[in-house]
């Protein structure tokens, strides 16, 4: 049964600039443990309910990923392109595993302490005002059979615990044995247990071969029913569980500096921390090396000036309507709602080249002026140069 259905889209559509055509990745999450066929009747549901937009045009359709596949998920996993940039969003899953452009990770090793937590900092997390899409990454218990061997037992029938271990596994997960031809296609022969004896009864009156003969599984293991988490995310070898979460209608960067407040406030059990990720981490190294380099830029614009003109007075006054010409493009981004982003950043780069260059044309046409025509240096003089 489909516990829940959640429909969460990995932009949020106030980030999107206006368009007129693209594509959108729209992400449907149900609880793990769903099978392919309900998760594909609700992921149609979906698809006809973003049909019924008249701009969309298309809509594709992904339901679980394969094992080997770089971002491997379950079935309980749809993504339905439609409009934005699919790219963007494997970028920012590579960033930090998820595809939002926040993630808070808290890591641990026991992962019903890890939910515990990832539950009370998700209450506290909910009242930042711009925080969208709050969701922590899904992990339900999942009905488990588990075999635990006794091994007295065993050793009694000449066994080792893990030639009853290896056995199983070849029984229960099943053993490539040859490949059979059909034409020019090629098909592993698999042998395994039927799902009959998959079942706890089943088990337990599995034959398994000893030196003395073959005796029931239960003999020698305990066959029982149990619990155990859907899976066990792990970054760099610890656990973890992921909090993700997008920002709309107000910057990322006042997010992020709610969000860490909330953070450091947070008082975890030993042995268990916080980090965040996301896409705000590779805008904030990128702002970070934009600093440096504008700051390299600067000085080497110093050096050229003065190699040019052989006066500090002549260089710094050049030099100083760079921040004057910011001080217009800062206004504009207050006037026009706009956030200090690395785009942003760009222009200011831009602009302070353009400031630069004006500097120089007006500088050199006093220095003209006063060689050439012999102008005294005046309030004239600065009026016809300009």
């Amino acid at each position: 049964m489909v516990l829940a259905a959640v429909a969460v889209p990995f932009f949020p559509t106030t980030f999107l600039p206006p368009f007129n055509e693209g594509t959108l990745l729209v992400g449907l999450r149900l609880n793990p443990g769903v099978t392919l066929t309900e998760s594909s009747a609700l992921a149609r549901q979906a698809e006809i309910l973003v049909k019924q937009v008249p701009e969309v045009a298309h809509v594709g359709r992904r339901s679980g990923r394969a094992e080997l596949d770089e971002h491997a998920e379950g079935v309980h996993v749809s993504e339905l392109d439609e409009v934005g940039q699919p790219i963007s969003h494997r970028i920012d899953h590579m960033l930090s595993g998820v595809r939002s452009q926040i993630a808070i990770k808290i890591f641990g090793e026991d992962l019903d302490v890890l939910r515990g937590q990832a539950d009370a900092l998700r209450s506290r997390l909910a009242n930042i005002q711009g925080i969208a899409d709050l969701q922590i990454e899904k992990q339900v218990l999942a009905p488990q059979i588990k075999v635990r061997v006794d091994y007295a037992a065993a050793a009694q029938y000449g066994l080792s615990g893990s030639q009853v271990l290896s056995t199983l596994q070849s029984l229960v997960e099943g053993e490539r044995v040859t490949q059979i031809m059909e034409g020019g296609r090629r098909f592993a022969l698999v042998v395994r247990l039927p799902e009959s004896a998959r079942s706890l009864e089943g088990l337990g009156q599995m034959l398994i071969e000893t030196p003395s003969g073959r005796v029931p599984l239960s003999k020698i293991a305990l066959i029982e029913d149990a619990d155990g988490p859907n899976q066990i995310s792990r970054d760099n070898g610890k656990r973890r569980i992921v909090i993700s979460a997008n920002a709309s209608g107000r910057p990322l960067s006042e997010v992020i500096v709610d969000i860490r407040k909330v953070v450091s406030e947070s008082r975890l059990p030993e042995g268990y921390f916080i980090t965040l990720g996301g896409q705000f981490q590779a805008q904030e190294e990128a702002s970070r090396l934009i600093a440096l380099l504008s700051v390299i830029s600067v000085v080497l614009m110093f050096v050229v000036l003065y190699s040019r003109y052989k006066s500090v007075v002549l260089s710094g006054l050049i030099m100083v309507n760079i921040p004057l010409a910011l001080v217009g493009a800062v206004l504009g981004l207050w006037l026009s709602g706009q956030p200090l982003s690395v785009a942003a950043l760009i222009g200011f780069i831009t602009l302070a080249g353009i400031s630069v260059r004006n500097g120089i044309l007006k500088v050199s046409h006093y220095i003209n002026l006063m060689r050439f025509e012999g102008e005294a240096f005046n309030t004239q003089l600065i009026l016809r140069g300009s």
